[in-house]
C-alpha cells in the first residue's frame, strides 16, 4: 500500500489550483449526484453546524449551502491557498480548518459532515470515521463520496502507481465499526475520453491527482511506453478511455 504524502498532495493541488475547476468535470458531476441522493433520502434541510472535509474549489460547498439551512459552515482543506476560491463569495459564516484531516482537531457538536472526492487521500479512514463519530451530535449525518477499486485503473495498470482504494464492502464494515448506521451506499463507473494519451496525463495533472507516489518520475522512455501501451484503451471512436469509480455514502450517527 502506498502511504500518501499529504505535503506532496497539498503541493500538487495548489499547483492545479487555477486549472481544477475547468478540468474537474467528473468531480463536479459527483457533487451533483451526491446532492440528488441527499434529496432522495429526505435529509432534513435544517442542519445548523456543517463541517466539510476537503472543500477544494467549492463544488460541493455551494450545493450544500444552497440545500441546507446552516448557521455555521466549517471548511477544511490541506492548503491555505484554497481560501482564495471563496474571496468573492456569498457564503456567510465560514470558519476555516486548514490542515491534514487525520491530524486535525474536529469542530464539535456537528449536525452533518460532508465530503466529496477527498477521503481517498486519507491513509487511515478509520481515524477520520472515529473522529467524525465523536464530533457529530446523535442522529448527525456523515455524507460523502470517495472512489472505489476501479478508479483510474488504466493508469495503475500501465504505471503501477495509484491510491489504495476501498471497496463498498470494506466501507460498510468501517462505517459499522465506527458506530454509523448506513442509510445508502451506491457506486458507479464514469468513463471519459480524450483525443490522445498525453491528454489523459494533462487532465490528471490539471486536477491535481498525480500525487500518488513519492518515487515515480516520468522519463522520455517511460512516457513513450505509456503512450504506446495506452493504445489498448483506445475506443472505436479513436478516443482514449479513462475510468472513474465513485462510491456514495450517506450514514447517520447512532
Amino acid at each position: 500500500m502506498n502511504v500518501v504524502n499529504h505535503v506532496k498532495v497539498a503541493q500538487h493541488f495548489a499547483r492545479a489550483h487555477e486549472s481544477y475547476t475547468q478540468n474537474a468535470v467528473v468531480q463536479k458531476q459527483i457533487c451533483e449526484h451526491l446532492l440528488a441522493l441527499i434529496s432522495e433520502q429526505n435529509i432534513p434541510k435544517q442542519q445548523d453546524r456543517i463541517f466539510e472535509i476537503g472543500c477544494g474549489t467549492g463544488n460541493l460547498t455551494h450545493l450544500m449551502w444552497q440545500y441546507f439551512n446552516s448557521q455555521k459552515y466549517m471548511l477544511n482543506d490541506l492548503y491555505d491557498e484554497v481560501k482564495s476560491n471563496f474571496l468573492d463569495d456569498s457564503l456567510q459564516s465560514i470558519e476555516w480548518q486548514i490542515g491534514d484531516i487525520e491530524q486535525l482537531e474536529f469542530p464539535q457538536q456537528l449536525n452533518a459532515i460532508v465530503s466529496a472526492s477527498a477521503l481517498q487521500w486519507v491513509n487511515d479512514l478509520s481515524v477520520v470515521l472515529e473522529k467524525s463519530k465523536q464530533a457529530l451530535l446523535p442522529e448527525g449525518y456523515f455524507i460523502f463520496s470517495t472512489f472505489g477499486e476501479k478508479n483510474l485503473h488504466e493508469i495503475k495498470q500501465l504505471t503501477g502507481q495509484g491510491l489504495s482504494y476501498l471497496s463498498s464492502k470494506k466501507l460498510k464494515e468501517k462505517l459499522n465499526q465506527a458506530g454509523f448506521e448506513l442509510l445508502l451506499i451506491q457506486e458507479e463507473t464514469i468513463e471519459i475520453s480524450f483525443d490522445q494519451p498525453r491528454n489523459v496525463l494533462q487532465h490528471l495533472k490539471a486536477t491535481g491527482v498525480t500525487a500518488t507516489s513519492n518515487q515515480f518520475r516520468w522519463t522520455k522512455q517511460s512516457l513513450a511506453d505509456f503512450y504506446k501501451n495506452y493504445e489498448q484503451f483506445k475506443l472505436e471512436s479513436q478516443q482514449y478511455l479513462l475510468t472513474y469509480h465513485p462510491i456514495y455514502c450517506i450514514a447517520r450517527s447512532i
